[in-house]
């Protein structure tokens, strides 16, 4: 990479100039801004190249620079949507940044003049909280493209879109070979009421197992190709040796502990009886995490791909992974009896649970067993097997460290996470709560206490760090939680200091009631959306000052982040930040991408149980309301998950009175009600596989009156048992 020359100006200078100019911001004003000499306009193109390679800016027409992530003050823009009022909205053609591009609402100068693909040159204003575009000129038009199922009506077919929120279908005016029933990729053009669909590429059967996650990653547009620089480079980087000046813990059993389907191995631990006399009783731990730093360098091709992607996404049939897979499930991947480079996190942990002390080196383990959560646990629990008198220590240095974070009470929510279970083929054979075990627990306290280590030596070193904040929740999410609580007679004072105990404690009031889930779920809304930082404001939900991502650099930048920060610090060698790292910008962009890897896992979650369920439209399933609103309720079917609607004017003849703070539904004549939380059975009306939405009937059928009440209206919730007790996993705590 190239460096600037002592008169040029910093990376930041330049990216300060052109964010605060009032005008287009090109190489001759930051020359003329700095007073560059000949030579250094020369030094200059070539330094601005660079920031461009490395996402730090991106031109716009006219050779205008602008920051990444911000939308230039004229640029060419694409109309993406125009909805049913008649509002156009627009994204910037050109989005090369690693967050969403943003919606830009266009003012016509003459409304129904823009459809849907036009492209227009505009001028570009903040306005509100959003952004308004002001048309100059039309240039030649291009296309929106979308996700969709043709369906055939006579010699005709029309195109339907796999989300659930869209309801509209398109003529289709050019089919390209595919036919109906096909899930298909279509460019959409005009505007309504004459929006047409031309299909770009057929996809294949849309009820394919296969084609769930597919969907998702063109619906939310996750990148699932390496760029050939990325690719070459890996294979290139994976041939490297280990490197001299590592230490040397192959001769220790450390293991590595992971789901029974795991695609990659990021972390692996080792404990045993401290000997040193200042720590009576306490023990030593090794944190292994893989060296990810010293194959993807700043700058570098490998690392270009992996900050665009932020971090590996999940499906239950495939992973689209941060990083290629020769390092991510190969040489990077931590494997029974081969030789690893890792950053190593030594732990002094006191008999109490305390982190006593910590120090970081970069070594050569090799791990002893790959071992599945279930064997773990079922080797603890008989006390005999192969790896016997490796777990031992492991969980009795455990036990210290649960200790201790009890003591200080996190968050403690039983929240149910679905597991999609495939065939050899990627047919769904189950769909059930995951199995909540010691293993799983023991693992996730050796990574929060490798995190806390690594968040507060890179404090002690004064050196950057990618915090992970979770914030307290705000105030108006408490008064609502304080209201829904009042409908139950729970009290909850708002002039309390909130902590992550004082939600433990209502939990603990409710006990085993039947509505103790839907109690947890509204505590889980009351909660902020954790972020990545570089300013520390604690983890509220794991009651902790100082946390960061330390132990998964395989599958998130952020803990690559931190790997490289602590590479630097305690200069271990090569790999470390580059040093002009924009921690802010990355940690919004990434915090970004996770949100969107999130909703794709989620929905093709959605996708996976609406096929499972498709063989069992028809019947009364036994369903719990996960949300009220005033058009109706949703429901999930119990042990299984995938929410349906219950539509309002199906629920009977009689008009329903929607309340919104104890969020249910009353019946105006019957008395009947329907309530978050509450258990009944209902009618699987429709399962579609391709959206994943569900919907519901009563199980008299749709539009029959409910039972008439004889005791009048409740305060209370139907008791008709209770779910299962199941634990959230909090992989993205």
């Amino acid at each position: 990479m190239r460096k600037p020359k002592a008169g040029l100006p910093t990376r930041q200078q330049i990216m300060d100039f052109i964010a605060e100019s009032d005008h287009p911001a090109g190489k001759r004003e930051i020359a003329r801004a700095f007073g560059l000499t000949a030579q250094e306009k020369i030094a200059l193109k070539a330094l601005l190249k660079d920031m461009a390679d490395e996402g730090l800016i991106d031109s716009a027409p006219g050779r205008a620079f602008h920051k990444m992530g911000g939308v230039p003050k004229v640029t060419v823009l694409r109309v993406a949507d125009v909805d049913d009022g008649g509002n156009v909205w627009a994204v910037p053609e050109r989005w090369e940044a690693e967050t969403p591009p943003p919606r830009l609402r266009v003012r016509e100068r003459k409304r129904g003049a823009l459809a849907i693909g036009a492209r227009i040159l505009a001028r570009t204003e903040e306005a509100g909280g959003g952004w308004i575009a002001h048309p100059m000129k039309a240039l030649a038009p291009s296309s929106e493209q979308m996700i969709g199922v043709l369906r055939g009506e006579g010699d005709r077919l029309w195109l339907q879109g796999v989300e659930k929120k869209e309801r509209r279908e398109f003529p289709v005016s050019e089919a390209g070979g595919a036919e109906a029933g096909d899930l298909v990729l279509a460019e959409r053009a005009g505007r309504p009421p004459r929006i047409t669909a031309r299909v770009v590429q057929r996809l294949g059967d849309p009820f394919a197992p296969r084609s769930f996650s597919l969907i998702a990653i063109h619906q939310f547009g996750i990148p699932d190709r390496f760029s050939e620089g990325a690719l070459e480079e890996a294979e290139r980087v994976a041939r490297q040796p280990l490197g001299d000046g590592r230490e040397d813990l192959t001769h220790l059993p450390i293991v590595a502990i992971d789901p029974a389907d795991a695609r990659d191995h990021d972390d692996a631990v080792w404990a045993a009886p401290d000997d040193d006399p200042a720590n009576a009783g306490g023990w030593q731990a090794i944190v292994a995490i893989a060296d990810v730093s010293f194959y993807a360098r700043p700058g570098s091709a490998l690392d270009r791909d992996a900050r665009g992607r932020g971090n590996s996404v999940y499906f239950p049939d495939r992973v689209v992974p941060m990083l290629p897979e020769v390092l991510s499930a190969d040489v990077c991947s931590l494997k029974e009896g081969e030789d690893r480079a890792a950053l190593a996190c030594h732990l002094q942990v006191t008999k109490g649970g305390a982190l006593k002390s910590w120090r970081f080196t970069r070594a050569t383990v090799r791990i002893a067993a790959n071992i599945a959560y279930e064997d773990a646990q079922a080797t603890i629990d008989a006390g005999a097997g192969p790896m016997l008198e490796a777990l031992r220590p492991l969980w009795g240095c455990w036990q210290a460290l649960a200790a201790a974070r009890d003591q200080r009470e996190p968050l403690n929510l039983d929240l149910p996470e679905r597991r999609v279970v495939l065939d050899e083929k990627g047919r769904i054979m189950s769909v059930a709560p995951r199995e909540r075990l010691d293993a799983h627990r023991l693992i996730e306290d050796y990574m929060i206490a490798a995190n806390v280590a690594a968040a507060r030596a890179l404090e002690a070193k004064k050196a950057p760090v990618m915090y992970r904040v979770h914030e307290p929740p705000a105030r108006e999410k408490l008064v609502a939680l304080k209201d829904y609580l009042d409908t139950f007679g729970i009290s909850f004072a708002l002039g309390q200091v909130i902590r992550p105990a004082t939600f433990n404690r209502i939990i603990d009031k409710v006990g085993e009631a039947d509505f103790r889930p839907q109690i947890m779920e509204q505590v889980l809304r009351t909660q902020t959306q954790a972020y990545y930082a570089p300013g520390n404001h604690g983890h509220f939900g794991l009651a902790l000052g100082s946390y960061a991502h330390f132990t998964s650099p395989i599958r998130r930048y952020a803990d690559l982040m931190v790997h490289r920060a602590l590479v630097s610090a305690y200069a271990l060698g090569p790999g470390g930040l580059a040093g002009d790292e924009d921690f802010e910008r990355i940690g919004e962009a990434i915090s970004g991408l996770e949100r969107r890897a999130m909703e794709a896992e989620r929905d093709t979650i959605d996708r996976y149980v609406a096929a499972y369920l498709a063989e069992r439209v028809g019947e009364l399933v036994e369903a719990r309301i996960t949300g009220v609103v005033n058009f109706g309720f949703f429901a999930t079917v119990e042990g299984v998950g995938g929410d349906g609607l219950m539509p309002v004017r199906d629920l009977g003849g009689e008009y329903f009175r929607f309340d919104e703070a104890s969020r249910r539904l009353v019946g105006e004549t019957s008395g009947e009600e329907y309530v978050l939380g509450q258990h009944l059975r209902l009618r699987l009306a429709e399962a579609n596989p391709v959206s994943g939405a569900l919907r519901f009937e009563l199980p008299e059928g749709k539009g029959a009156l409910p039972p008439p009440r004889r005791d009048g209206p409740r305060r209370g919730i139907k008791r008709r048992g209770r779910p299962a007790n199941i634990r959230h996993q909090g992989r993205r705590k």
